[in-house]
């Protein structure tokens, strides 16, 4: 339903309900003619159609861009006029239906009580469709929020599939006259990994064993560049293939370790991958390697001007907001230890 819908169904339904309410009270109290009914069902049309005026007035004078001050000023304002023209609607409508009684209905506490009684229905209806404007502006933020976000991640995994591709075939490259056999092999391995990095690339989280087959496959193919240089260790907890992660993001990180502290090595290191479930059913990924991090060169050298661990942030904090963690750190002076909390059901964006 649209909102042009939306606003007549409940426009209807509300002031209509008005008028069921006062016509069965008042023939509970002191019974009521056909021609009283006919006169409550016209007050309530008009009080229907005295509110979408306002309505209109409101949105063709952008009232709610004004200052809070300026808008409870004018809001009030508004409200009175309408309820002293409502006054004088009743005093007509009593009229045209022959209901009006003079030495009653032109008392002074009469028509204080009915400017007093119109101007609460008409503040009710303005609070109600303030509130209606609030939720539907603040519905459409969200969305446009999203559709942003949604955006800035495809940008952000765009990123990576150019960068992981250049990473593989740099190694391929090493072998190839080195070792045609092992080239193949690897060159086998690269293609299953582009597969796979194509079949995922229009989602936002992936099961996290898809992922970790992928960085099964880089490792054995940076194995045979690295040779016994490379030790791998893997400690996975069967909780971690309950969890979806996003794609590629695991193989960043390993491929972070693996270009940073591996390769700056002359005997190499060790590669090790920890995932766990913690007491709040949230993922720990953690990936330790061989190396050393220099918080001075960090930003410059190992996030690769946004494709690296940068990238990696931005994607966790649009995916998950504040309920994610990254961080980086030395333990000791022989190893990096990269460290993520990834909460199970908490993704922002579908």
């Amino acid at each position: 339903m649209n909102r042009v819908r939306l606003y007549w169904v409940l426009q209807i339904l509300g002031w209509g309900s008005f008028a069921f309410v006062n016509v069965f009270f008042a023939s509970l109290s002191e019974g009521i003619s056909m021609i009283q009914a006919w006169a409550f069902v016209a007050l309530a049309a008009y009080y229907l159609l005295s509110t979408h005026a306002f309505r209109h007035v409101v949105k063709s004078y952008e009232w709610f861009k004004l200052g809070i001050f300026r808008l409870l000023i004018q809001t009030i304002v508004a409200l009175l006029s309408l309820s002293v023209v409502n006054v004088f609607a009743q005093i007509l409508i009593n009229i045209a239906f022959g209901t009006l009684n003079p030495g009653q209905d032109f008392r002074a506490l009469v028509i204080a009580v009915n400017l007093f009684v119109s101007f609460l229905y008409y503040a009710f209806w303005f609070l109600l469709y303030f509130l209606f404007h609030f939720l539907d502006n603040y519905n459409n933020s969200l969305k446009y929020e999203a559709k942003i976000n949604e955006i800035r991640l495809n940008h952000l995994k765009s990123q990576l599939n150019p960068h992981f591709i250049f990473n593989a075939l740099n190694s391929v490259r090493a072998l190839v006259d080195e070792d045609p056999n092992k080239a193949k092999t690897a060159i086998t391995r690269i293609s299953n990994m582009l597969r796979f990095s194509l079949m995922m690339d229009k989602k936002q989280v992936i099961d996290f064993a898809d992922e970790l087959s992928t960085v099964k496959d880089y490792l054995a193919l940076e194995s045979i560049r690295f040779e016994e240089r490379l030790e791998v260790i893997y400690q996975i907890e069967d909780e971690a293939y309950s969890y979806k992660i996003p794609p590629m993001m695991l193989q960043t990180i390993v491929e972070n370790a693996i270009k940073h502290g591996i390769s700056n090595l002359v005997k190499g290191g060790l590669i090790e991958i920890k995932c766990r479930e913690g007491l709040n059913e949230e993922l720990y990924i953690q990936v330790k390697n061989s190396g050393y991090l220099n918080p001075k060169h960090t930003k410059g050298k190992r996030e690769e001007g946004g494709h690296g661990l940068e990238n990696t942030k931005q994607r966790l904090k649009l995916l998950y907001g504040e309920h994610a963690t990254f961080r980086i750190f030395n333990s000791g002076s022989q190893f990096v230890i990269t460290e993520i909390k990834i909460p199970k059901q908490r993704v922002t964006l579908d």
